[in-house]
């Protein structure tokens, strides 16, 4: 079939190519560009004025939920959605269920990707057996199997000798290793950036520096066996400031972030949104300054989705009240496309029924005001329950 796609926006960073333009496909292959071959005629015209024409994107981190968690959703579902967000390649992290220590889980996962037909599987091996952090994965036999490169996931390695060993072998075979920088100490149970937003909420906190301590460890590891580190979703601007140095140094780096810490703050919880629970935390704005600074200036490289289940039916705290179990990837695609970047941060109030006419935005924020005020001065687990905050706030109006 040949295909015209007239009037888009033809963007290829690899040949540094951004203008409006005509596209010409024939037998899935691009024909021309800007100038249609001899003897060309098209079977379908497509009207892309408007529209970006690019090459397939690559997400570096979508939690697929095969194998174990196929009550979420399926390869097929996941594939499809992918697909129809502009996504042609997953890097699928190894904390499936089991984890991806093993060749024939990884081939399993590989081949259910391939009889698909659809978006390409890059499966990440485990780096230690089960994602315990104890003992290390044959790296190189799963290497064989289709793993491009290793990783935690989410699991800490609270023994630094397992990591350095780790990072040793990695380097002996020349495999890369994707970290994430966190300790766990710090994090457990957090659920908010530890700032004025998690402590006029009453939310457990995580402070920046359950990022930088965890981050300062592995980049002296990795400059010890020199190794290839990848750093996964970093979210503070003290943590973007040391890639960079590393970087100056010499040293084997790169580091990603997601789309979320691109766009938003913790000033976007506002009243407790579960729709901004993520993994790491939505930081300050002067870390979402850092991490725009970061993205313009080389030293971060990617931006990525990272969707992922954070439901946590045990766990009373209301931003743990969330599940995204859901065609993800389309989603992300389209919601990122059209979020506009906001320099100043704002807050959306819900109430179950219309206010009164008689009441003004002024009286609204009052109230609210009043509520924080009297939420700070209580315990936070008096207070919880969505329908309890809804009156509140009406007594005061």
């Amino acid at each position: 079939m040949k295909i015209h796609v007239k009037g888009g926006r033809l963007i290829d960073p690899s040949a540094g190519t951004d203008k409006v333009g005509d596209l010409f496909l024939a037998d899935q292959r691009i024909a021309g560009i800007g100038v249609a071959p001899a003897g060309f005629a098209a079977d379908r015209v497509v009207d892309a004025t408007g529209l970006v024409v690019c090459p397939a994107l690559v997400d570096l981190s979508a939690r697929l939920r095969e194998p174990g968690f196929e009550y979420k959703a399926t390869l097929e579902s996941e594939m499809q959605a992918a697909v129809a967000g502009g996504i042609a390649s997953l890097v699928c992290p190894p904390d499936t269920d089991p984890p991806l220590d093993e060749p024939g889980l990884v081939e399993m996962l590989k081949f259910r990707a391939r009889s698909l037909k659809q978006a390409r599987v890059f499966p990440l091996g485990a780096l230690t057996q089960g994602l315990k952090g104890e003992r290390l994965t044959e790296m190189a036999v799963l290497h064989g199997a289709g793993c491009v490169a290793f990783s935690q996931a989410d699991a800490p390695i609270s023994d630094k000798q397992v990591l350095m060993r780790a990072l040793e072998y990695a380097t002996t075979f020349g495999f890369a290793v994707w970290l994430r920088p966190d300790d766990a100490t710090l994090s457990r149970g957090g659920v908010a950036h530890d700032g004025e937003v998690a402590t006029r909420l009453g939310l457990s906190a995580i402070p920046a520096c359950a990022e930088t301590i965890a981050l300062s460890a592995i980049l002296i590891l990795a400059r010890e066996t020199g190794a290839r580190v990848h750093l996964c979703r970093l979210s503070t601007a003290e943590s973007v400031a040391m890639v960079r140095e590393a970087k100056r140094a010499g040293m084997q780096v790169s580091c990603d972030v997601s789309v979320y810490h691109v766009h938003l703050s913790e000033q976007d919880i506002g009243y407790f949104d579960a729709n901004c629970n993520f993994v790491p935390p939505l930081r300050s704005v002067q870390d979402r300054a850092a991490i725009r600074a970061g993205l313009a200036d080389g030293t971060i490289e990617l931006n990525l989705s990272e969707i992922a289940q954070l439901f946590n039916s045990l766990d009373p705290s209301p931003l743990r009240e969330k599940d995204l179990d859901r065609d993800a990837e389309e989603f992300i695609v389209s919601w990122a496309r059209e979020l506009p970047l906001r320099s100043e941060p704002r807050l959306v109030i819900r109430l179950e029924t219309p206010l009164p006419p008689t009441h003004t935005p002024e009286t609204v924020a009052a109230a609210v005001r009043n509520y924080f005020a009297y939420r700070a001065s209580i315990n936070r687990r008096s207070c919880r329950r969505p329908a309890r905050r809804r009156r509140l706030v009406r007594s005061w109006l």
